[in-house]
């Protein structure tokens, strides 16, 4: 049985407390930007009329996510696969969600805005990682800002060394590209080709 609209969703897990419904802000404060500051990765969600949800991950020293006032953030656009999904999505719809974590730390950071594109040189000179500066930012004007708590990544036991599983576990990369879209990819060539080129941080910056 599928619930049909928020009355009957809310029959089934009640209402939220008047202090976590007040926690949600328009802004950042001197606590909050904290967990911006120290966050070393984010998970950008980003939509388009008519389908084109994603979520992308993106990732760099912490800090790379830029505060450049109390409501307006900027996140550096890295080399990537070309596809450019979020990139895309965000001519066509400015809204955007952001998932903030911190490796060792439970609690995260959601901000949910408005996003343009930007490509202005002088603004992103700052943004600059391996003598490289990205041509292109995201700049997310904020509307909503707010700690989420720890229980999906106590549940998870997502930073516990012991749960880690080791990448041999696991599918190669080229193995599922040969399965997708090229059953004649040299899959062992593929692994060895990409295994150098980010042994030498190429395509990194």
């Amino acid at each position: 049985m599928a619930v049909a609209d928020e009355r009957a969703l809310r029959e089934l897990i009640g209402q939220p407390t008047e202090l976590v419904a007040a926690k949600i802000a328009d802004r950042l404060n001197n606590l909050t930007r904290q967990f911006i500051e120290r966050s070393p990765f984010v998970c950008v969600a980003t939509s388009r009329p008519g389908g084109g949800h994603d979520v992308s991950p993106r990732g760099d020293p912490a800090g790379f996510v830029r505060i450049l006032d109390e409501r307006t953030l900027l996140i550096p656009d890295r080399p990537g696969n070309k596809l450019a999904d979020t990139l895309t999505n965000l001519l066509e719809d400015p809204r955007i969600g952001l998932l903030f974590l911190i490796p060792g730390i439970g609690d995260t950071f959601r901000v949910n805005g408005r996003a343009r594109i930007v490509y202005d040189a002088e603004l992103l000179e700052a943004s600059r990682v391996e003598g490289k500066a990205p041509a292109l930012g995201i700049m997310v004007e904020i509307d909503e800002a707010f700690t989420q708590c720890p229980k999906a990544l106590v549940r998870s036991d997502l930073w516990n060394p012991a749960k880690h599983i080791d990448r041999s576990e696991l599918p190669k990369s080229g193995a599922i590209l040969a399965s997708i879209a090229d059953p004649e990819l040299d899959v062992d060539e593929y692994e060895r080709a990409r295994a150098a080129r980010y042994a030498r941080r190429e395509g990194f910056y």
